[in-house]
């Protein structure tokens, strides 16, 4: 299993930054035996080494030269980590299809850096679970405080997803999906997907592609996470969360 990270946004919504938003500080924590600053992404490479991914590529904007420079080729994770530069700037499933002839074969550990996430073994799960049922998609899903920014994921007794509301306004549902493990068929899907949809203006979200995949009838899974939690920093007030409560996301 490879993982797949998207890090190439812009960070708009925190300008300026002293760096790359994928690498803000979020906490204090162990990092090669000392204590040290622990930027937002750190927490996701270390969950999916936890669940034996070896690895990963993250997708990158052109000047964001600090993310490798900070992250390496990965040792320090005990992983091994590639860099892609993003293409077409519409989206990221355009970032991740750079990572199309690397991964084509490949099933994905998929998830955002800058989103902190519990349990920490999320992926450990999430890979227990495709491994058992093998669905052209497995979302992982968690109870959502945003739903009206959120992808809301309704399922049935077997786990199938049969409703996908993108960024509801109002809804009755309770999940938001916030990662994924998926095998070679989305891969595939994805990259046809973008080769004939019209580009537009407004920005494509991985979400519309796993919604399009449903509607062509792809099986897609969740698995829920009722327990768990997520925090997006992708914004002051969201960041200001995170770095009032380091404890809650395993940080001193």
């Amino acid at each position: 299993m490879i993982g797949l990270i998207p890090a190439a946004g812009e960070g708009t919504r925190l300008r300026p930054l002293p760096c790359s938003k994928e690498l803000m500080p979020v906490g204090l924590g162990r990092l090669d035996g000392e204590l040290r600053p622990i930027p937002v992404c750190v927490p996701l490479l270390q969950n999916l080494r936890l669940a034996g991914v070896h690895t990963a590529f993250l997708v990158i904007l052109d000047g964001k030269w600090d993310i490798p420079r900070y992250l390496g080729d990965g040792s320090r994770f005990d992983m091994h980590l590639g860099y892609l530069i993003r293409g077409l700037p519409y989206g990221p499933p355009y970032s991740l299809d750079q990572a199309h002839p690397f991964i084509h074969d490949s099933p994905i550990a998929f998830g955002f850096p800058d989103i902190l996430v519990r349990p920490r073994d999320a992926y450990v799960q999430l890979g227990e679970q495709w491994d058992r049922t093998r669905p052209d998609i497995l979302l992982g899903l968690f109870p959502a405080h945003n739903p009206q920014v959120m992808d809301m994921v309704e399922l049935d007794d077997d786990h199938q997803v049969i409703r996908f509301d993108i960024k509801p306004t109002s809804t009755t549902l309770s999940y938001a999906w916030i990662n994924a493990v998926w095998g070679p068929t989305f891969t595939e899907f994805l990259h046809d997907h973008l080769a004939h949809v019209p580009v537009s203006p407004q920005e494509l979200s991985v979400g519309h592609v796993i919604a399009a995949a449903l509607e062509k009838g792809h099986r897609v899974e969740g698995l829920r996470f009722p327990e768990g939690a997520y925090l997006d920093i992708g914004t002051p007030e969201q960041l200001r969360m995170a770095l009032r409560n380091p404890e809650h996301w395993g940080f001193q």
